[in-house]
């Protein structure tokens, strides 16, 4: 497996989702660094994956815009608290747990981030053309299905829809990144 050109790939996914996502000013110009969220990533990715893959085939915008609910719920908690929130081992369990793999999306609007009616649709739309964005990069590189490339470029993908669902919500949630002088 050639990991300098996965790494590419995901650089090239990572500027690509930037760019749209701050023309749609879901984003700061700088992004954010969150090492407390990031550090779940690995156990959110392993408890994810089998219900990401075997989704993808069928539904592939909702495998990998999932994600990105996830990265928004994590910012979420993290906001609300940290510290009881990070006590828990399997909080992708969690997010399972409150209405299913299948509205997981709503779960995370209504339930944990309390949206209203409106604001659920909007961020479901700029949720799916991000993922539909991606899916599109993903499959413009040709990988052979089945195989560890394939597999382990999805899973860069995946990386990247849950940093920029956390960069998304802590944007809304007031968390605004500057350069410092």
């Amino acid at each position: 497996m050639n990991t300098d050109f996965l790494d590419k790939f995901e650089g090239t996914v990572h500027d690509n989702v930037a760019r749209y996502l701050y023309q749609r000013d879901a984003v700061d110009k700088i992004l954010p660094e969150a090492p407390d969220i990031e550090e779940r990533w690995e156990k959110i990715c392993v408890a994810y994956l089998p219900d990401g893959v075997r989704e993808f085939n069928n539904y592939p915008t909702a495998s990998l815009g999932w994600m990105m609910y996830i990265g928004m719920a994590l910012a979420q908690m993290w906001d609300e608290d940290w510290e009881m929130y990070s006590q828990f081992n399997d909080l992708y369990a969690i997010l399972l747990k409150g209405r299913g793999y299948d509205s997981m999306d709503e779960y995370i609007s209504y339930d944990i981030m309390k949206l209203n009616e409106k604001e659920g649709e909007e961020l479901s739309k700029l949720i799916g053309d991000t993922a539909e964005m991606v899916l599109n990069l993903l499959r413009h590189e040709e990988f052979e299905p089945g195989t560890p490339t394939a597999f382990n470029a999805y899973v860069r993908c995946l990386h990247q829809l849950y940093y920029f669902g956390y960069a998304v919500r802590l944007k809304q949630l007031g968390y605004h990144m500057t350069e410092l002088q």
